[in-house]
């Protein structure tokens, strides 16, 4: 049997970023064929990431990404806050922003796509670091926007690194004004709907099931005060358009003015440079929103891995 040497170990490292030990087993297991073992230790390694598939994975980033006339957004979630502080995990989520861009922000494009860093499909790279960090992740969601003439503006809040964080917002401006104030404008906005939360952009968009259900609680609630009913009717015009105000984003009161709504902000900077300025569409991703949260706490888990 060929003999198994420090620097086989350390060129089958550098290829697989698996540990030392785990190297030198695969060697040994495919008598110091370079190739067999990379392959050995790639099954190894998707064989631990499907162990850990099956756990809670609700922490992780958020990541943008902006290429003149397009924008993406991306979550990409890990089960530990520990985990989205390390530079491998921050470095694949940057990527797969970019990665979203020429995916036009489809998961499985994105999954399939052949990363230039690694020689491999984004999906497999991330499987090769679930592998080595030891923790369940996935790609959980992405969208790409995109305009034909204006701006793409996006934010992030709460930063864990440039481009990187808990909430990411995207804001798509149709226009032919001044790159340079619009990209302003849009910064506001995206600032707004990370602090706001609208569901809608506009009230046309508001889709008739939750616009219909809002109006049968509010109509509950008017016919609960005994009033007569030209005078319910009344009422729950009033809560409708308050509902309007409150989740779409045009009727919102401007977080910076909250005597302007954000349309008239719209509108007024449309007049200053004296061209139409359009609000064609908006995203946002509040990290683990939606998910079920890891509730095992840190001594818990302590002790179920010392019972092992």
């Amino acid at each position: 049997m060929t003999e198994i040497t420090a620097a086989m170990v350390k060129e089958l490292r550098e290829m697989t970023s698996a540990g030392m030990l785990d190297c030198k087993k695969a060697l040994t297991e495919c008598n110091c064929n370079m190739e067999d073992a990379v392959d050995w230790l790639r099954k190894k390694g998707l064989s631990s990431a499907a162990k850990k598939a099956s756990r809670i994975a609700a922490e992780g980033l958020v990541a943008v990404s902006v290429d003149g006339n397009k924008g993406a957004v991306v979550e990409i979630n890990s089960e530990t806050d520990f985990v989205a502080k390390n530079d491998i995990f921050q470095e694949y989520v940057a990527d797969a922003a970019v990665v979203a861009l020429n995916a036009a922000g489809d998961v499985e494009g994105m999954k399939s796509f052949q990363c230039p860093k690694v020689g491999k499909g984004f999906g497999e790279r991330l499987t090769d670091i679930i592998a080595k960090i030891g923790e369940n992740m996935s790609i959980r969601r992405a969208k790409m926007l995109e305009v034909s003439n204006g701006v793409i503006c996006a934010y992030v809040h709460n930063q864990a690194a440039p481009n990187l964080g808990k909430i990411g917002v995207l804001v798509a401006l149709e226009s032919t004004g001044d790159k340079t104030k619009l990209m302003e404008l849009g910064k506001q906005i995206a600032m707004h709907i990370a602090a706001s939360n609208p569901l809608f952009r506009t009230v046309a968009e508001v889709d008739n099931a939750s616009l219909e259900r809002e109006k049968a609680i509010f109509s509950e609630q008017a016919k609960a005060s005994g009033k007569p009913e030209n005078i319910i009717e009344k009422m729950v015009e009033g809560r409708v358009k308050k509902y309007y105000d409150e989740v779409v984003l045009e009727e919102q009161a401007f977080v910076m003015d909250s005597d302007k709504k954000v349309k008239d902000v719209i509108a007024q900077t449309a007049k200053d440079l004296g061209t139409e300025i359009v609000l064609k569409d908006f995203v946002m991703f509040k990290l683990g929103e939606g998910l079920q949260k890891r509730e095992e706490d840190f001594a818990a888990e302590v002790a179920a891995q010392l019972s092992k």
